[in-house]
């Protein structure tokens, strides 16, 4: 299933904390079709909110099925928890708010696994069979698992414990700012992170994105583990190209 490239056109758009990020997708590309539009996320963030700047970023954008990326776990479109957000999403079918709102047909996922997802179809992740862990690197550690492609959703590998430490408190890029702690400090760190996961998945490719990805050769090379270990080809809008080719992918 790996093989699996997506063709045509959606629309993606990004949810987080600060803005609210959308543009459409050509999906053989695997780039943005278009300038992204940008609008700050409303404060507060609540469902309705900001529903209505979502619907007036689709509403620029041409035809198409709609993917969403959200900043918490999403179970067959309910949001079941709410970072950088209002509480109030927490059990929110967002899909259904967002479907009422825009008019068009929508699929929500997770931040983390849309990001993974375009990894794995235009990304660093591309054509590899078998069990794919991209992992972002940032205020905390967010995950996405793939088996031959497809996605298993809503992983929280940041949260496995390591060496007694909720691990991404430890290893997330936040702790070397926050501790001032030298590559070859936090390359420590992360060596016992991801050799845990190696324990627990036996996975053959890392990936390894968020915006320290940038600097992969200061740490990445100081890792010895067993699976191969690259970093991230695309950047900011991976969450957007994710999604849009999630949301093509249940429309086809």
């Amino acid at each position: 299933m790996a093989h699996r490239h997506t063709q045509g056109r959606a629309v993606g758009v990004d949810i987080g904390g600060s803005g609210i990020k959308g543009a459409p997708v050509d999906l053989a590309a695997g780039e943005l079709a278009a300038d992204r539009i940008r609008i700050e996320t409303p404060q507060p963030a609540t469902p309705d909110a900001v529903a209505a700047v979502v619907a007036q970023i689709v509403g620029q954008c041409p035809e198409g099925p709609v993917g969403v990326t959200f900043p918490a776990v999403i179970q067959h479109g309910v949001a079941r928890t709410a970072a950088n957000v209002d509480k109030a999403w927490i059990d929110t079918d967002v899909e259904a708010l967002l479907r009422g709102a825009t008019g068009r047909a929508v699929t929500v996922v997770n931040d983390a696994d849309a990001a993974g997802l375009a990894e794995a179809r235009w990304g660093a992740a591309r054509d590899v069979d078998g069990v794919v862990i991209v992992t972002t690197l940032g205020t905390g550690i967010g995950s996405a698992l793939l088996l031959d492609g497809d996605l298993v959703p809503n992983t929280e590998l940041g949260h496995i414990e390591v060496d007694g430490h909720d691990a991404e408190t430890r290893a997330a890029d936040s702790a070397r700012e926050r501790e001032d702690l030298s590559w070859e400090q936090w390359a420590k760190r992360l060596q016992r992170y991801y050799e845990a996961l190696e324990r627990l998945f036996w996975p053959d490719l890392f990936v390894v994105g968020g915006g320290v990805s940038k600097k992969h050769e200061k740490f990445l090379p100081l890792l010895e583990l067993r699976t191969p270990i690259v970093p991230a080809l695309l950047r900011n809008n991976a969450g957007i190209v994710g999604a849009a080719a999630l949301a093509a992918e249940r429309a086809a």
